[in-house]
């Protein structure tokens, strides 16, 4: 029996987590709130322990055990660590040996020699083997709950696929492209290959986002870019697409800060849009997503008004990027706008501490195409392929490239 001062409690927490989250969350947390009885409070609380199990912060659903959410915090605050004092010192380990070596830090120095100088001191490579040790607990403790629970997390994903108010459209019988079934941050089963890839993904982001960039839980940063994604000339976003979307994060943030617009979502990761969709359903935005290949979406021609993605094409081999800026070009209306939203690009060579980060990213965290990546002229190659650039734009976040672009007559 839930007695009157806890019911009334229960009640105003779940009034707090109306006010944050939208569509089926906010419905079950309204229904506690509405109670007039210890009955239907019962009822209602039960209801919302389907939906989130472990509450709400936000928009954040709380991971599915106390032990679980527990690892991740450990993690996360060795990732803190590591970033702060570990890394710090195997990069003063390198300085002492470029000192040594009679090398400038500021000189351009390829992969090749970046690995032949890491090989004469093991202490530079302490922050490699630490992060990525933390990687791997991070992966392995997410992925063995929810196989662990297969049951109930697949069940979730199964009543959410015809949910809306977003459309979800899945291609089963896609031919996923080889160079696509890479393990991306040596992520189990990667994008394509395990069933609860969007749940793992969405959980070890965070914890990447809070050791690189600050927190993410709330989708502060992919809605800090939406917010600032320039318009056409003309003011007109009737439609939005966003190339190699993942879970979705940053499509959800651009339907909802332009509502009347029909937004789509595209990976080709089948586990990552159905999430995307779950998740989206969940918090009422109307997002539509499809497991489509980024450079053959199947949509009309000059179908878009704003087409975009969220660091995509460091994931993608340089033939891949062209063939999806022709892509692009081919669905982006006249006038329309391109802003492809990744990295800056630094060539095949670079100083010795943004070697080292680019050298151990691609070897032991299976970044397997950055080098490509960084190889390709981006913003050159896009001015070549029916799009003008925008001068002087300033960069959706800092530390990206920027790529404002605009689709010729």
């Amino acid at each position: 029996m839930i007695g009157r001062r806890k019911f009334f409690g229960v009640a105003a927490a779940s009034v707090a987590v109306a006010h944050t989250v939208h569509g089926e969350l906010a419905q079950a947390a309204d229904a506690v709130a509405r109670s007039t009885s210890p009955g239907q409070a019962a009822d209602a609380m039960d209801k919302l322990a389907r939906v989130a199990p472990r509450g709400m912060q936000g928009r954040h659903v709380r991971l599915g055990t106390l032990d679980l959410e527990s690892q991740q915090d450990f993690t996360m605050a060795f990732r803190r660590m590591q970033a702060a004092q570990i890394r710090k010192a195997s990069m003063a380990a390198l300085d002492r040996l470029l000192e040594a070596e009679g090398l400038d830090p500021a000189t351009p120095l390829t992969k090749d020699q970046m690995r032949e100088l890491v090989m004469k001191d093991p202490a530079i490579n302490i922050a490699s083997k630490t992060w990525i040790a933390n990687q791997q607990v991070t992966w392995k403790t997410l992925y063995d709950h929810y196989h662990g629970n297969y049951d109930r997390y697949m069940s979730e994903l199964e009543s959410a696929d015809k949910a809306g108010p977003g459309a979800l459209v899945l291609a089963p019988q896609m031919a996923i492209p080889d160079y696509l079934r890479h393990e991306i941050h040596i992520q189990p089963g990667g994008y394509v290959g395990d069933p609860f890839a969007g749940y793992v993904y969405q959980y070890g982001t965070n914890s990447f986002y809070v050791g690189n960039r600050g927190h993410n839980e709330q989708d502060e940063i992919h809605r800090a870019a939406a917010a600032r994604m320039p318009l056409p000339k003309d003011g007109k976003v009737k439609r939005i697409l966003d190339m190699g979307c993942g879970i979705g994060q940053f499509t959800a943030a651009l339907k909802q800060r332009f509502p009347d617009a029909e937004v789509w979502g595209v990976d080709v990761g089948g586990p990552m849009v159905r999430y995307a969709h779950m998740r989206a359903s969940k918090l009422g935005i109307g997002a539509n997503f499809a497991q489509k290949l980024a450079e053959d979406t199947g949509f009309p021609d000059g179908h878009f008004d704003i087409v975009t993605s969220y660091i995509m094409h460091h994931e993608v081999t340089a033939a891949g990027t062209l063939a999806i800026i022709d892509e692009a070009r081919r669905v982006t209306r006249s006038g329309g706008v391109y802003y492809p939203l990744d990295f800056n690009t630094g060539g095949t060579q670079m100083p010795a501490h943004q070697m080292y980060g680019r050298w151990w990213d691609h070897r032991w965290n299976n970044e397997v195409w950055s080098f490509e990546y960084h190889s390709v002229p981006f913003n050159e190659e896009i001015g070549k392929r029916g799009f003008s650039e925008v001068k002087g734009a300033a960069p959706l976040l800092q530390g990206f490239g920027v790529r404002h672009f605009v689709r010729s007559a």
